[in-house]
């Protein structure tokens, strides 16, 4: 069903046909990336994070440690890479302060992204997966304090997270 082409909380048009040709985009531009990385093809999902950010840096550090199949790939916010499926998205990313998961050629953000993630990773994280049932209002105004409040509560770097050898390819750029 179509809400008359509104744009939703990430900056694009939300009916059916316009999201089905982002879709397309999308995955046109995981195309591209792939042919200049390697490592992404089928199975491979990317995370976009604030390269800044003490904590975001944590997460993905916490996802490499529990991804044991290495199917995450990620690149900063702040990065040409990230820019770039952003744009091909037409996600404007002036307003993504988020965690980005782009899996399959759908794009999701905050607390879904994070679920989606954690769905993947091994261990008991998975469990985690239950609170999709909560709406996503009320979990993402939870995750908008974190992000409201992380440089604050976790410090911030002045430039972004450089992967040391044994993590280089998982970093797309």
């Amino acid at each position: 069903m179509s809400n008359n082409g509104k744009n939703n909380s990430i900056g694009h048009k939300t009916d059916r046909a316009h999201s089905t040709s982002r879709k397309h985009v999308v995955q046109n531009s995981i195309a591209v990336l792939a042919a200049e990385n390697d490592g992404i093809g089928p199975g491979i999902d990317i995370v976009l994070f604030d390269g800044v950010c003490n904590l975001c840096n944590k997460s993905v550090s916490f996802i490499i440690d529990r991804d044991r199949v290495r199917r995450f790939r990620f690149a900063s916010l702040q990065s040409d890479v990230a820019t770039r499926l952003m744009q091909d998205a037409e996600v404007n990313p002036e307003i993504l302060d988020s965690i980005v998961l782009i899996s399959g050629g759908e794009i999701s953000i905050k607390s879904t992204a994070a679920l989606k993630i954690a769905r993947r990773l091994s261990g008991f994280w998975p469990l985690f997966y239950v609170f999709i049932v909560i709406p996503t209002p009320i979990r993402d105004y939870l995750y908008d304090i974190i992000a409201r409040n992380r440089y604050r509560w976790f410090g911030r770097r002045s430039e972004c997270r450089i992967p040391d050898e044994n993590e280089k390819e998982l970093f797309l750029g």
